[in-house]
């Protein structure tokens, strides 16, 4: 069954990228696998939801789900082409063989050909070839689709993996580009299966899949952090260390710091190719954990310090 990442995240198809955002947030923190060690279907949901969030995130690849649901997303999906196609009073494309009848996807190399390959033979040199009367290539070999699992530093700063094709006994290296987001797609071009009909093999289409961070969470090219902060440092203020896609930096805990305040280090996110997202730091007061008598007069004092209508302005 087809995903609704729309229903993933529990928003309706027009909900704004905010609205996108928060829900995505809220169910990542909801689902995250280290804050429910015990659901064994947490990381499966927390996969789903940061792939939901991928997609309905970024405005390119809304759209494209949105027009052509995931076969939009394909690898090599030619929107354009397929646009045309269908402002022509194309739909699915009905053929006969003899008693049989299907679509024209199946003739195209059945499930390892995409629709976005269709409307290439359509609209590009081998359909014209063939009404020119001219030679035809013989068609390639069917892709073959896999998955491979990063560490999330990994997909980060990119990585080389090597990969055995199963069957062959190929070594393959393949390079995860620096940035790679979970289903984020890698072709290795001639790795695929076989043609039965003498021409070129397919291609190996590896999907991205990106462990979860035990501290860190992403969103496009902006990572979250929740830092955690001594009563004292949020107190007097602090200088502390954070750790960074591109190294450690210093950060400045202001005086009076409060529990859930934001800090943003700019261009300490994500980088891929010439874009780098941010880093939002977001304070995590810890309170001792001891049960000595000058810890519980130590919370006594800041008791008496604090208001007495702390939750004055809370309401439904």
């Amino acid at each position: 069954m087809a995903a609704d990442y729309y229903a993933e995240l529990g928003v309706p198809k027009t909900a704004t990228h905010d609205d996108i955002r928060k829900a995505y947030r809220k169910l990542a923190a909801k689902f995250h696998p280290d804050k429910r060690p015990d659901d064994k279907t947490a990381e499966t949901k927390f996969k789903a939801i940061n792939r939901a969030n991928q997609i309905l995130g970024d405005e390119a690849k809304r759209k494209l789900y949105d027009d052509f649901g995931e076969d939009g997303l394909r690898e090599g999906f030619d929107a354009d082409a397929a646009r045309a196609y269908r402002s022509a009073g194309g739909g699915r494309v009905r053929f006969r063989r003899g008693n049989e009848t299907g679509n024209v996807e199946d003739m195209f190399g059945g499930g390892g050909a995409n629709i976005g390959d269709l409307f290439g033979d359509l609209f590009g040199g081998r359909a014209r070839a063939a009404q020119q009367g001219g030679p035809r290539a013989a068609p390639k070999g069917s892709d073959v689709t896999s998955e491979v699992t990063v560490d999330f530093a990994a997909a980060l700063i990119g990585v080389n993996l090597k990969l055995r094709v199963q069957d062959a006994g190929d070594e393959l290296t393949v390079r995860i580009p620096p940035g790679a987001a979970d289903g984020d797609k890698v072709r290795l071009r001639g790795h695929g299966a076989p043609s039965p009909h003498g021409g070129p093999p397919g291609d190996l289409v590896l999907t991205i899949r990106v462990k979860p961070h035990p501290y860190f969470d992403r969103d496009g090219l902006d990572l979250y952090l929740d830092l955690p902060i001594s009563v004292g440092e949020a107190y007097r203020g602090a200088k502390v260390r954070v750790p960074t896609p591109s190294g450690d930096v210093t950060l400045t805990v202001p005086e009076k710091a409060q529990s859930g305040q934001v800090l943003r280090l700019k261009e300490r996110g994500v980088k891929r190719g010439e874009k780098v997202g941010d880093l939002y730091v977001r304070f995590q007061i810890r309170l001792p954990v001891g049960d000595e008598k000058e810890i519980a007069k130590a919370i006594e004092v800041l008791d008496k310090a604090t208001p007495d209508d702390l939750r004055a302005l809370l309401v439904f």
